[in-house]
């Protein structure tokens, strides 16, 4: 399966707390919900496509927790593409310490993730959907297992809060394979790994 992650960002890289301001108050984060007063439309369409379009779905123990307890309680989730998604396809979910998941059709990974991951992967076809997560994205980043990268961007700097990408990190070169702008000012963006970035030398200082 190709592996694929969808992550909702801030333009200042912010993935914290965006669905609610109760969502994720760790770290003192304050600024909670501020990606849903933008989400909507063409926006919200094309998302669900992209949950349609999965085979199955992992994520972290924080985001599976959340996602359990709206999407996976709904009364009617085929009303929406997103909820009937998430509750008609595999989920498996990375944790140490959960035993007794109670959404329907989860498998805890809890062994060696990259290998159990790797195994997933190895399934001859179809999409295997990493959304929010970010602890487990920049994991997955790091053991080279993501094929690709989806980004919606939010025209908002929240100022605070988790973001995607560290301060210190691995470094990584991405190609663009799509783009798109939805109203409101969300835009979409498609990356592939590329390796390694290239970085220029040293220019010479004139007159050396």
């Amino acid at each position: 399966m190709k592996l694929t992650t969808v992550t909702n960002v801030s333009v200042d890289g912010v993935i914290q707390g965006l669905g609610g301001a109760d969502e994720d108050r760790r770290g003192g984060f304050e600024r909670g919900g501020w990606a849903l007063p933008l989400f909507g439309g063409e926006a919200e369409e094309f998302l669900g496509r992209v949950y349609q379009r999965a085979d199955a779905f992992l994520f972290g123990r924080r985001t599976y927790e959340i996602f359990a307890g709206s999407w996976g309680r709904m009364a009617d989730p085929e009303s929406s593409p997103i909820g009937d998604a998430l509750n008609k396809r595999p989920k498996y979910v990375a944790s140490t310490t959960l035993t007794d998941p109670q959404w329907a059709d989860t498998t805890v990974l809890s062994g060696d993730l990259a290998s159990a991951v790797g195994g997933l992967k190895a399934e001859p076809a179809g999409e295997l959907q990493v959304h929010g997560s970010g602890a487990l994205v920049r994991r997955l980043l790091e053991d080279r297992l993501v094929d690709e990268i989806t980004l919606f961007t939010y025209p908002v700097v929240v100022g605070q809060g988790t973001r995607l990408f560290p301060d210190a990190g691995p470094d990584a070169a991405l190609d663009l394979v799509d783009s798109r702008a939805f109203a409101g000012g969300i835009t979409m963006q498609v990356y592939r790994p590329a390796g390694r970035p290239q970085y220029a030398a040293s220019a010479p200082i004139p007159g050396t």
